[in-house]
């Protein structure tokens, strides 16, 4: 296969009009981070669309990631000594970026350092073998084999894990990972029946051993993580000193925690009242539970018609988009719905979406619906018609898929590795409520659902920052959840969980909306009567999944 390292075709932004004398200099640097990030993490490289090193899993060990960190305070010394005078606007911007970037992965990894308290190899597996499974960039044949030399990893991988655990493992992680290492196989054995037909003779026998090995692998893992458990910890809370200095690295348009709690508590008001408000528009003589309970109770008879459901609400707000002129949606973008993989239900309760690879030669995105978490059979309750609508609008037309796929296009290397959740997730929030203003299912059953997913995300606030701060145990904060939205409780309790271990993400999906309204005002009156929506829409999503305080900087003529 080819060194990713030295793989030709990388983009670059096209010569600025102003082209400094230090521009390649700094696109060099971030090319040569790429690529080794490519190499150092193959999972990555199938995320993107680089191939080359689809059989293998990388060093799942705990000095590969101290090597990595070293890595990148190297690479941010050398970003931080190329002087800002010797580059073009657009290389100074996305040196602004790129400063970003690397400065939050060396927080994450030398400050938070979760990596080192929370097994989670088994979900890296799965994400390298779901990747290649579910996406058709290549011949199944050609698919499989790449999966087979993945599989065959497994126990080194996971050998090479277990050196992270220098310091006791949290338990509710411990057990996140061992709920993942019962399921996982399941998804071993998807695999060779979707071989069937396809490999045969010594191929197939190669992957059948794989799986075997994997599977033994997995299980011996899934002893040790047991034998964690005695010596394990309950303090799981980054505290508020780690959360504080988090908020600030993420940038959130100069909001601090405090701020971004108490906008937690006040969009949790609002929304309460217009849920109100919107449950006596449906039936002013009955209860706004009783109106919950019926708008969850029309729902389709089973999950095949559910999944049937999500496809024709998604391809229904795409057609709205177009028809209303709302944003331009690319002829050549896919996207595909299925059944969330057994492995990730215990953290996907509801539905999720993994974006299209930026180099593949087809890109298609991938939404995944979860049909029930632990067999519980109310949770078909969430997948009413309402709540289908909404999410299908979130995850896809024009949420995630749409947002994604146009970011994908955009020439910077830097914007293809830039983490930034409270625009993607703002955005896919934005979306539910822009597209009732313009008409989308926009009956009161449809709003109920609409401020009911509002107050889930007013609740993430709140919680994000209490539990990471020790304020509230998990339990106080499944009944926190179950008060506020009534959710029922696997799902509440698979919700809260994963918010535990991805400090200041929970936050993102109502604090991004609030901010993108906000960019949107403050947009309108600096345009007056040149102010186009369109316009405003295009150029977000064609800017990429910033932070909104770097979108704001491109939409005052910053970098041109």
């Amino acid at each position: 296969m080819t060194d990713p390292t030295t793989a030709p075709g990388l983009p670059r932004p096209a010569h600025a009009h102003d082209r400094g004398p230090r521009d390649d200099t700094f696109y060099d640097l971030v090319e040569a981070r790429l690529r080794r990030l490519v190499r150092d993490n193959p999972i990555l490289g199938t995320a993107i669309g680089l191939h080359a090193l689809d059989d293998e899993l990388g060093d799942g060990g705990r000095e590969a990631v101290l090597a990595e960190l070293v890595a990148d305070r190297r690479h941010l010394t050398e970003i931080e000594a190329i002087d800002p005078a010797h580059l073009s606007a657009s290389a100074r911007f996305e040196r602004d970026l790129e400063l970003h970037n690397v400065r939050r992965a060396v927080f994450d990894t030398d400050v938070l350092r979760i990596w080192e308290r929370r097994s989670y190899a088994l979900d890296t597996i799965g994400d390298g073998l779901f990747l290649l499974f579910a996406r058709d960039h290549a011949p199944l044949a050609e698919r499989l084999e790449a999966i087979t030399g993945r599989l065959e990893g497994v126990s080194v991988h996971l050998e090479q894990a277990r050196t992270r655990a220098t310091v006791p493992q949290v338990r509710t992680w411990q057990d996140i990972e061992l709920e993942t290492a019962a399921d996982l196989p399941g998804f071993f054995d998807e695999i060779a029946v979707a071989a069937d037909g396809t490999l045969a003779g010594p191929e197939r026998r190669r992957l059948d051993r794989a799986i075997e090995a994997a599977k033994v692998a997995v299980e011996l893992y899934a002893t040790w993580l047991e034998g964690t458990l005695a010596g394990g910890t309950d303090d799981w809370p980054v505290g508020r000193e780690r959360h504080d200095a988090l908020v600030t690295h993420r940038a959130f348009d100069g909001l601090d925690a405090d701020d971004i709690l108490e906008l937690g508590w006040q969009k949790l008001a609002e929304e309460k009242t217009a849920r109100v408000a919107a449950a006596r528009e449906v039936d002013p003589d009955a209860s706004e539970a009783e109106v919950v309970d019926r708008i969850k109770s029309d729902q389709p008879a089973d999950f095949v018609a559910a999944l049937e459901a999500y496809r024709t609400a998604m391809l229904r707000s795409r057609a709205h988009l177009i028809e209303y002129d709302l944003v331009t949606v690319p002829a050549d973008e896919r996207i595909d719905v299925i059944e969330t993989p057994e492995y990730l239900r215990n953290v996907l309760p509801f539905a999720a979406y993994f974006e299209p690879a930026t180099f593949d030669r087809d890109p298609k995105g991938i939404y995944v619906v979860t049909p029930s978490v632990d067999g519980d059979a109310n949770s078909m309750r969430e997948h009413n018609f309402a709540s289908i609508s909404n999410t299908s609008i979130h995850e896809a037309y024009p949420g995630h898929h749409l947002q994604l796929d146009t970011a994908r296009r955009q020439p910077s290397l830097t914007r293809l590795l830039t983490d930034a959740p409270e625009f993607v997730e703002g955005w896919g929030m934005y979306s539910e409520l822009m597209m009732r203003e313009h008409g989308f299912d926009d009956d009161p059953h449809f709003r109920v659902v609409l401020h009911t997913d509002a107050i889930w995300r007013a609740c993430r606030i709140i919680l994000d920052v209490r539990m990471h701060r020790g304020e509230l145990t998990i339990d106080e904060a499944i009944d926190f959840m179950i008060e506020h939205t009534g959710f029922e409780r696997p799902n509440a309790t698979a919700e809260v969980r994963w918010y535990t271990y991805r400090p200041t993400y929970p936050m993102s999906y109502l604090l991004g909306r609030t901010l993108l309204l906000k960019l949107r005002a403050d947009e309108q009156q600096r345009l007056g009567g040149d102010f186009s929506l369109k316009g405003f829409h295009d150029t977000l999503l064609r800017n990429g999944s910033l932070p909104i305080s770097f979108h704001r900087r491109l939409l005052a003529g910053e970098g041109a």
